[in-house]
């Protein structure tokens, strides 16, 4: 009983705490640490929903870009930073999943180094194929994967990329043989598709939207159709049933980080992806605003590391 009581009391004495950190937060700027380089869609997204944030705080959010690994030198960054909510991560499926299961000695553990704030936009690819090719729907890819087994093949930006996941889980759903090749970027994987050296590839769905005039758009990879290909069918409703390749960026906080400053931040999260001039800019780049609780967004990461590990676990 007189343990109990202690217990109850350092719990107590800790709210306490961490409900006085959140009463003054912010009283100055709060560095945002972005795990890419400039003008690219990690970039840009961060920046705009940072500025909003940014003003519902009260405070100014500062870009501080530290591409490298993938993203995961950002997000080691913040794993040893001060839990105290000045400190953020602008979090994206490679750094906190795909990295864990393909890096031997990443130097955080997602699970524990981070607490999750919320997801913030969501974005998925399409499956293009060239304009004359006799491949009209994933129906017909998928039966002359099974005719010629190992002789199809589809460009990516290398391994862990959104592209080569795309393809991983369709050759695991559907049991087909594709041989992946690894482009330096997406300009070379359209060309390459274009002249026919790639039979198929998995793309942005905003570049395969700006190209349909010279590429066959076959599904987007989306378990429900892409706002920016409004026309075209989910890989689902193509016929590999409940596929689902979304990928998202995320806003997390350093592990220990007060509960209330991460709702906190949650809350003015929420406002700011729910403002359409704020998110009008980042819709044309195919992300879709995604809100969430703290606990949602820790469950998707969870179950994205646990789908990704059964398709690429042996990468």
């Amino acid at each position: 009983m007189h343990k109990t009581l202690i217990h109850l009391a350092c719990a107590m004495l800790a709210g306490a705490n961490g409900a006085a950190a959140a009463a003054g937060y912010p009283e100055k700027p709060v560095r945002l640490l972005v795990g890419f380089s400039a003008g690219g869609s990690a970039d840009v997204s961060a920046r705009a929903i940072a500025k909003k944030l940014g003003e519902l705080l009260g405070t100014t959010i500062v870009i501080d870009n530290r591409g490298g690994a993938g993203g995961s030198v950002a997000a080691q960054l913040v794993a040893v930073a001060r839990p105290d909510g000045y400190t953020l991560l602008w979090g994206s499926v490679g750094a906190l999943t795909i990295n864990q299961i393909l890096e031997k000695n990443l130097p955080y553990n997602t699970e524990t180094a981070f607490a999750p704030v919320g997801l913030t936009l969501t974005f998925c690819n399409a499956l293009i194929a060239r304009q004359d090719s006799p491949v009209h729907s994933v129906a017909q890819l998928i039966a002359l994967a099974r005719e010629k087994p190992g002789e199809l093949n589809y460009g990516t930006q290398g391994i862990g990329s959104a592209g080569y996941l795309s393809g991983e889980l369709l050759k695991s759903m559907t049991g087909t043989r594709f041989t992946h090749v690894p482009y330096k970027g997406a300009s070379e994987i359209l060309t390459a598709v274009i002249s026919g050296e790639l039979q198929t590839s998995f793309i942005s769905a905003t570049s395969a939207g700006s190209l349909r005039n010279r590429i066959r758009v076959l599904a987007v990879t989306s378990l429900n159709r892409d706002p920016s290909l409004p026309d075209v069918p989910s890989m689902s409703e193509a016929g590999v049933k409940n596929y689902d390749a979304t990928f998202w960026y995320g806003l997390l906080a350093p592990a220990g980080t007060p509960v209330a400053i991460v709702n906190h931040l949650n809350r003015h999260l929420r406002t700011a992806l729910a403002d359409a001039e704020t998110t009008r800019p980042v819709q044309a780049q195919g992300l879709n605003p995604s809100p969430s609780s703290p606990q949602e967004y820790a469950a998707r990461i969870r179950a994205d590391y646990a789908k990704w590990k059964k398709v690429i676990g042996g990468a």
